[in-house]
């Protein structure tokens, strides 16, 4: 549930930009880093939807899905104070004065991607993963199927 969070967090980010920017203006106008940091976010809120949708299905590669994604909306984040050019402090200092429901939203999809990434590797979940239901044919007991002759 928490990977179902973290990707509507990280999802959030580039929307918000992109319906922020005015009518004239074009996303081939922002630079190639800027770029590469919505892409992060679009990919790591992707990949943690994928990883908690094959989670659900208790598949051991939906933690690996989320553990990915969670290192990817990590890098995301710290790489948006170099995208814009502003010192790490000072982009910091500037969510937290002025940021509003964007500071909110990073700092939520900072834990909850840090939460994410520790839970998916965690041994009780690999191991619930892991676990499968001992399944029974379809023909057991007194119906099964006979090599007698009619």
């Amino acid at each position: 549930m928490l990977g179902i969070a973290a990707a509507v967090a990280a999802g959030y980010v580039p929307v918000k930009i992109y319906l922020d920017m005015p009518a004239e203006f074009s996303l081939g106008a922002l630079p190639g880093w800027v770029l590469i940091d919505l892409a992060g976010y679009l990919g790591a809120g992707l990949v943690l939807l994928l990883g908690a949708l094959v989670t659900f299905f208790r598949a051991t590669a939906g933690a690996v899905l989320l553990g990915l994604g969670a290192l990817l909306a990590i890098g995301a984040l710290l790489t948006e104070p170099l995208s814009v050019g502003v010192p790490l402090a000072r982009f910091a200092d500037a969510m937290f004065t002025h940021g509003g429901f964007a500071m909110v939203d990073r700092v939520g999809l900072a834990a909850l991607a840090v939460l994410v990434l520790v839970l998916a590797f965690v041994p009780p979940t690999l191991r619930y993963l892991r676990y499968r239901t001992p399944t029974l044919g379809m023909w057991t007991g007194q119906e099964a199927y006979s090599t007698r002759s009619w």
